[in-house]
């Protein structure tokens, strides 16, 4: 019986969609991770290395692999493009210091062959702190008109856990829409 199941599972999509979540040190990668896992704020510290969680969304099942974000791990992530469906590309709206950076970084990122065909969502971050970028405004600094991969921007508290469900919905249905 376990074999005819586990052969119609192939058909119906019980595979699991692997994310990776990057971003500049201090933009709430981790705090994000976890207020969809759990549903509430946990106590973080930074990431040295990565933190790997399996979440449930809807029918699906993701794999969530949240990389550390300091300049000294950046070069890393390329070790974990692989396999990758989707970014979760977080940027810290109030972080207007480093956005060029975060850019540099996201369009260095969406270079590599290995990230070719996964679907991007960048979180428009701390979206709840007063005088954040709005997420036109990261939109443009980030230059993401001129991506050329399936994206969406939202704008995001993972304190408050604002506009996360939004993104998670549009992630999983753009997702189901890809192969």
């Amino acid at each position: 019986m376990g074999g005819v199941l586990s052969y119609f599972s192939a058909f119906f999509g019980t595979k699991e969609k692997r994310i990776l979540i990057l971003g500049l040190d201090g933009a709430g990668k981790t705090t994000i991770l976890y207020k969809l896992q759990v549903g509430e704020v946990v106590t973080t510290i930074p990431t040295i290395g990565f933190n790997v969680e399996t979440l449930m969304y809807k029918n699906l099942k993701f794999q969530v692999w949240d990389l550390g974000g300091q300049t000294s791990i950046r070069p890393y992530w390329r070790c974990y493009y692989s396999n990758t469906d989707a970014i979760i590309y977080v940027v810290d709206s109030m972080d207007r210091d480093r956005i060029g950076i975060s850019k540099q970084e996201l369009f260095s990122m969406l270079e590599e062959d290995e990230l070719r065909k996964s679907t991007l969502v960048v979180f428009a971050n701390k979206q709840d702190i007063e005088g954040a970028m709005t997420v036109s405004e990261v939109a443009n600094a980030l230059g993401l008109a001129g991506i050329k991969h399936k994206y969406q921007i939202f704008k995001t508290s993972a304190i408050k856990g604002e506009g996360l469900n939004e993104a998670m919905e549009w992630l999983a249905t753009a997702m189901t829409q890809t192969k």
